[in-house]
């Protein structure tokens, strides 16, 4: 069994530093302070007693936990970011401890009125009687993947002090700048060593998801022209009116608040403008690659139209993509979605199998060849202040790990 006191611990010490990622720069790791966990992890896989431990120039944490059985085992790998997101300020986290949760209204900050409540956040209902641990209203906790660390962490200890658990060689990889989609962009694959691997980024217990969306972002540039507004008339063109048309001319129902399972969406993320020029941000999402390319085209097909309304380039488009849905690398290996279905099972949890409606460090490393699905790794609200995690559910995902482990090995017996 897992020290629910020792894990606890770890991850308060984990959540405690600041390791925000910032998508505005272009160094690896994206900031300085990603730096401080980075090491200190380093330091504590010598301690537990692994090995071919290596830290990198854009901090890609590495180390192996060698086979003890004389037959031979495929390599397997498990994963997870250290740094937590932009969106939310993760700056002086102080995580507040909720043991035995009794099911009713959590203040996390009474000066502030803020309030984690059932009502409006159902799935707390289901960790009554657990130890969850939340913020205290003015930062996010930092779940988003210190609790997937955190239970890798503890699953190679608990490995390492109980080596009558047969296992082949476990590779492990923390890496940074996950939350602003490069957290894969420089990963060693061949270095890494795996045969497949599993990434700890999921969110509530039982999760296990293969598939994820297709995703590109796009940015919609108009350009107007300014004119007195005395004298604008048959003059003027106000970009703003044309970026409104571009908007309202997209799917209204095909939006983020509008979809759910895997219908896909657009999303308009970023307006700024004026008269001059206006400058649209979207980020497009499909997990089916035909519609992900239809939804494409049809913004294309938008802007050419608009143009010729106006006889002028009065506005343009760049889409790019940023990853695919890893479905299509994983299915031809489905055995490594069935052992860790059978590891959740054997350690009673029911496995939750569905796509991710988002992108995951597993769907590129699937396409760089090293196929990668995506476990729980507990947490809820992720990226804001009414982010909590049950230390039940850490301590069951770092079960799973070691489960997952034996049952490889046994397999290739």
């Amino acid at each position: 069994m897992i020290n629910k006191e020792r894990l606890t611990n770890k991850f308060i010490s984990y959540v405690k530093i600041d390791t925000q990622s910032d998508p505005k720069s272009d160094t690896t790791p994206s900031t300085e302070k990603q730096w401080n966990l980075a090491k200190k992890l380093v330091q504590e896989l010598k301690e537990i007693g692994l090995e071919d431990i290596s830290i990198d120039e854009n901090a890609y944490v590495m180390a192996g936990l060698p086979a003890n059985v004389p037959h031979k085992v495929p390599v397997i790998g498990f994963v997870s970011h250290f740094d937590t997101t932009p969106d939310f300020s993760g700056t002086n986290v102080n995580p507040q401890i909720i043991e035995n949760y009794d099911g009713k209204d959590i203040v996390l900050n009474p000066e502030k009125n803020i309030i984690l409540s059932p009502e409006y956040f159902e799935d707390l209902q289901q960790y009554k009687g657990q130890t969850l641990i939340t913020t205290d209203g003015t930062t996010l906790l930092g779940a988003d993947d210190k609790a997937g660390i955190t239970e890798i962490m503890m699953a190679m200890e608990y490995l390492v002090d109980n080596p009558e658990i047969p296992h082949g060689k476990i590779r492990i990889c923390f890496t940074p700048d996950e939350e602003i989609g490069r957290g894969a962009h420089k990963f060693n694959v061949e270095k890494f060593g795996a045969e497949w691997a599993y990434t700890m980024d999921g969110s509530q217990i039982g999760e296990l998801e293969y598939e994820n969306f297709n995703a590109a972002s796009a940015v919609v540039k108009v350009f107007g022209k300014s004119v007195h507004p005395g004298y604008a008339k048959d003059k003027m063109i106000n970009s703003m009116y044309i970026a409104q048309d571009f908007i309202n001319s997209l799917p209204r129902l095909e939006t983020p608040e509008h979809t759910e399972g895997r219908q896909g969406f657009f999303h308009l993320s970023s307006i700024k403008g004026d008269v001059e020029e206006t400058e649209l941000e979207y980020i497009i999402r499909d997990h089916d690659k035909t519609h992900f390319e239809a939804r494409k085209q049809m913004m294309h097909d938008l802007v050419s139209d608009i143009c010729s309304q106006y006889e002028r380039d009065c506005i343009s488009i760049e889409i790019k993509d940023q990853y695919a849905n890893m479905r299509e690398k994983v299915e031809p290996v489905m055995h490594i979605i069935d052992l860790a279905e059978k590891a959740m099972q054997e350690v009673n949890v029911k496995p939750i199998i569905k796509p991710i409606r988002g992108g995951t460090d597993g769907a590129q490393l699937s396409f760089m060849g090293l196929p990668c699905p995506n476990i729980f790794a507990g947490g809820h609200n992720f990226h804001g202040k009414y982010e909590y995690v049950p230390v039940e559910s850490m301590q069951k995902a770092a079960e799973v790990i070691v489960k997952l482990a034996e049952l490889t090995a046994k397999k290739y017996e």
